[in-house]
């Protein structure tokens, strides 16, 4: 491999909190490193037109509390097509960049994956609040997603239970419960309806049904249904609960709001932890690896071989807790 004079960093896809963090521990390290840092701005976009700005430490100084990403995020459909990797990776060549860190999810990783077919020296940092990656224990973002919903669906249970009511809320994670797992335990939620738990052939809604009317029976006085996006429509589930137990429901679905907002003390430290790590991959002589996190130790896979790691399955003790906690 060539010396490592120039690296750049970019982020891609949905923005997570703790971006701004990675970012900021990446120019840290590469600039104490003697590297020169530039930023690529709005990911695989930014990287086919070239849309950059150097970076060095007072640019990045004073970040890590701000949510979103200072190199701004785009899903690149041009990224799709051969001919624009190649375009990227020539950019990066006639500019002098001898590497490249990606911030970003699943598709971040497998964009990098054809970026590597170019050519390209590529690192990849997990950021995604969905925790949806397999390769890797946790994923910049989760731990402020699952505490934005938890808060939020804290407020929304004392309306709830002001009007006697059910509410049935929408959180992020379309493939990966766990925002909607450990929300759902942590707002003492009477279902979880999580995607890996879910039976898309046999779907019925029973159990949720009669936990709800027992409890109705039994006195209570609010209900709160917690429901991973792309599961269902939580509309037309509020309307079956209602028809089913006579229980007035309602829906609020969260939205943006879970991405957004300042990053906790976690995900600030696993990004500052990540962004050094990837440097230090660099500076040992290793190319086209992800950081990872294994039994809370930074580790790196081949992009190759993680992307290939197919592992999802919720912890099975986490899933039973959180019926029994339904009880």
């Amino acid at each position: 491999m060539s010396e490592i004079r120039r690296i750049a960093v970019l982020t891609s896809g949905g923005d997570a909190p703790g971006m701004n963090s990675a970012v900021r521990a990446v120019v840290f390290a590469a600039v104490n490193s003697g590297y020169e840092v530039v930023g690529i701005l709005r990911g695989y976009e930014g990287l086919i037109d070239w849309e950059v700005r150097e970076l060095s430490i007072p640019d990045v100084r004073n970040i890590n509390n701000r949510g979103g990403t200072i190199l701004f995020s785009s899903r690149s459909e041009r990224f799709l097509d051969k001919k624009y990797r190649e375009l990227a990776a020539e950019n990066l060549r006639s500019h002098g960049v001898d590497a490249l860190v990606a911030v970003g999810g699943d598709g971040t990783l497998r964009g990098a994956i054809e970026l590597r077919k170019e050519g390209v020296n590529i690192i990849c940092i997990p950021g995604t609040i969905d925790r949806d990656m397999s390769c890797t224990e946790y994923t910049l973002g989760f731990d402020t997603a699952a505490n934005t919903a938890t808060e939020a669906i804290d407020r929304i249970r004392d309306s709830s239970l002001s009007h006697g009511r059910c509410t049935v809320v929408e959180v992020m994670g379309r493939k990966r419960g766990y925002i909607a797992l450990w929300a759902g335990m942590a707002t003492s939620a009477d279902a979880i309806v999580l995607p890996e738990k879910w039976d898309y052939e046999n779907s019925n809604f029973d159990n949720i049904i009669n936990a709800l009317r027992k409890r109705h029976v039994d006195g209570r006085n609010s209900y709160l249904v917690v429901l991973a996006e792309g599961v269902t429509d939580a509309g037309k589930l509020a309307e079956l609960i209602q028809k089913e137990t006579g229980i007035e429901s309602r829906v609020s679905v969260l939205g943006y709001i879970q991405r957004g907002g300042s990053p906790t003390a976690k995900d600030r430290m696993y990004g500052s932890l990540m962004g050094a790590y990837a440097v230090e991959i660099l500076k040992e002589g290793k190319d086209n690896r992800i950081v990872a996190i294994k039994n809370d130790i930074l580790i790196d896979y081949d992009i190759t071989e993680a992307v290939e790691i197919n592992n999802n399955e919720l912890d099975d003790f986490q899933y039973k807790l959180s019926l029994a906690l339904a009880e």
